[in-house]
């Protein structure tokens, strides 16, 4: 018989005693078992560990769906994100290698990367010849495509990082897009003074007329204030600028029977 009283058992308690387990000793009062949730502590490490590994995978998958989007919409540059971001103007107009002076291509490419056609992306014998560069990975070393990709993908400023980041970038780029498409999204992304990007712009800007109406000349001011685009202008070029660009304009006729990697 089970008496009333503050030692008694309640007939609730005995109901909820494991299976197997005895009724509770006199002196103690029957309580139901609670599970103990999880600390965590085991696991969140292995998890953060997880999310780690997959950081870079998902970089590349984007990287390579961007790529592919890009082949077909024209991409803008990472400065002119920047510019929007900040709430600055930015001045430019897409179009495609065809509404492009011709002369404004070979200035380019005898400017930039007078190799375009016969590298694969990357120039490694110019690459090779400033690895030792004490004051870090200059211009001379970048070819078309990795100015290219560094604009759309990646941020300015010289540092190795960046160039090792560029030459895979590089590869990629060669591979999907291919060479006329390469050199069509340099040129509308490459920088050719404040808020101004990409050829047809700079025509308009620097020149009042459209990027396929452009003299050699013209061309060559362009490409010779594309190192320094904000210190350099096209449309009053000072006495450096004007010798620049008639290096380059000598060095054109070098390259126009190089250029069959831009034909359709």
């Amino acid at each position: 018989m089970v008496r009333n009283g503050s030692d008694a058992v309640r007939g609730d308690d005995l109901s909820r005693q494991p299976d197997g387990a005895g009724p509770p000793r006199a002196g103690e009062r029957g309580r139901p078992l609670k599970r103990v949730a999880p600390t965590g502590r085991r696991w969140r490490p292995r998890r953060l560990a997880g999310l780690v590994l997959l950081l870079p995978i998902g970089v590349v998958v984007l990287t390579l769906m961007l790529a592919l989007v890009y082949s077909a919409v024209t991409p803008p540059s990472t400065l002119m994100l920047g510019r929007w971001l900040t709430g600055q103007p930015v001045q430019r107009t897409a179009v495609g290698l065809d509404a492009v002076s011709p002369f404004l291509v070979q200035a380019v490419i005898a400017s930039e990367d007078q190799r375009f056609c016969a590298h694969d992306g990357v120039d490694w014998a110019a690459l090779r010849t400033v690895v030792d560069d004490e004051e870090g990975p200059s211009r001379g070393a970048s070819t078309i495509t990795m100015q290219t990709v560094k604009n759309v993908f990646l941020w300015p400023g010289r540092s190795y990082i960046r160039k090792a980041l560029e030459i895979p970038l590089a590869l990629l780029a060669d591979a999907v897009w291919g060479k006329r498409r390469t050199l069509e999204i340099y040129l509308n992304v490459a920088e050719w003074g404040e808020g101004i990007y990409g050829a047809e712009a700079a025509a308009r800007h620097w020149f009042r007329k459209e990027a396929r109406d452009l003299s050699r000349g013209e061309a060559a001011l362009l490409a010779a204030t594309l190192p320094n685009p904000i210190a350099r202008s096209a449309g009053k070029p000072s006495r450096g600028v004007r010798a620049a660009a008639g290096r380059i304009q000598n060095r054109t006729g070098q390259v126009e029977g190089l250029l069959g990697c831009l034909r359709r």
